[in-house]
């Protein structure tokens, strides 16, 4: 991949992270919103079929992607319990953290005994 085209992906993605932040100051509920489009995924889409990826590379990227939000969800719910329980950010997002590590490995594990190509 050519380093400019990989300095353009770079800054999009900071960007929009960036945009995240800066929106979450005024608006945290409009800010979740955005964070919650997949852009990410999106964006890898198209840039993998820009650089030449088969449609079979892609569609197993979106499906591996599906199986892989479902572990990170529960993060969701249990770092706002624990903040608004006197846990400290830090502990309450290195716990969180550390779960969701254990959630991936767990839906890999089963994934696998499914058939799932992850």
């Amino acid at each position: 991949m050519p380093m400019g085209l990989f300095i353009i992906k770079t800054l999009i993605s900071a960007a929009i992270i960036a945009m995240v932040s800066e929106i979450a100051k005024r608006s945290p509920g409009f800010a979740a919103l955005i964070a919650s489009l997949p852009l990410v995924s999106i964006l890898a889409m198209l840039w993998m079929y820009q650089e030449g990826s088969d449609v079979e590379r892609i569609a197993s990227h979106a499906e591996a992607t599906f199986w892989l939000v479902l572990p990170s969800l529960p993060m969701f719910l249990l770092l706002p319990f624990m903040l608004r329980h006197g846990i400290g950010f830090f502990v309450a997002l290195a716990v969180n953290c550390l779960m969701t590590a254990l959630l991936y490995a767990a839906m890999l594990k089963i994934g696998g005994t499914m058939g799932l190509k992850i």
